[in-house]
């Protein structure tokens, strides 16, 4: 077996259909059917990509997401949902999910959205970067992904710190939508540009005390990072 997925998905037939699909497809799947199993399953196991249900009994799949972004913020994970709201969709997307699928999926797709995944999560960890940025009064570390200013420490996802890494060589000129997008993403469709704005809306967040740095938006182009002098 490949990589190793936990899947969390309350159907138990559609659970068991998915299970054996992906492991078809040379995955090693762990499979529980309720928020409270998978996340118990989580802390005992280590998975390289999590599938998860939003509407389960017990812990929906939102709050197991907010628990799983708790104890690892690398780990990416996929919402499997009937529902297609965009407020759950941005909802997901805050706390961390790296896609979305919505029920009913060609599986033949969902592989290509892991594969994606997986295959991004690997190079980012094989890529060479500098290690510290000085971004204003804060102190930018991508090998650990965080930013720090004094004592305080912000943890960013690997989104998160991708995305500030592009703005940041980009600086004063023009990260573009679609590049961002690609390098992140693997794609640029209307799903992933809502969630890229998300991650920008959270990058201004953590910055907003600090009026040397702004992020602004570039109408129809992308993003600029601009970095006042101090």
């Amino acid at each position: 077996m490949g990589h190793k997925i936990l899947l969390v998905e309350d159907d138990p037939c559609f659970g068991s259909v998915l299970k054996s699909y992906l492991e078809l497809s040379d995955y090693d799947v762990i499979h529980c059917t309720n928020g409270v199993d998978g996340f118990e399953a989580f802390r005992k196991e280590k998975f390289d990509l999590c599938l998860l249900d939003v509407m389960m009994p017990e812990m929906d799949g939102f709050t197991l997401g907010k628990k799983i972004r708790e104890l690892d913020v690398t780990v990416p994970f996929v919402y499997i949902t009937a529902k297609s709201m965009k407020d759950d969709m941005k909802l997901g997307y805050e706390i961390g999910a790296d896609d979305y699928i919505v029920k009913p999926f060609d599986s033949e797709l969902l592989i290509f959205k892991i594969k994606a995944i997986l295959s991004r999560c690997e190079h980012e960890e094989t890529e060479v970067k500098p290690k510290l940025i000085e971004l204003g009064a804060y102190l930018f570390n991508t090998e650990l992904r965080t930013i720090t200013k004094g004592d305080d420490v912000i943890k960013l996802t690997p989104k998160e710190s991708r995305l500030l890494e592009l703005l940041y060589y980009h600086r004063d000129g023009l990260l573009q939508r679609d590049k961002a997008l690609n390098e992140i993403w693997g794609a640029s469709d209307y799903f992933t540009a809502r969630s890229m704005d998300v991650y920008v809306t959270k990058l201004r967040k953590y910055f907003k005390d600090d009026p040397a740095i702004k992020i602004e938006n570039v109408h129809g182009s992308g993003f600029r990072l601009i970095l006042e002098e101090k």
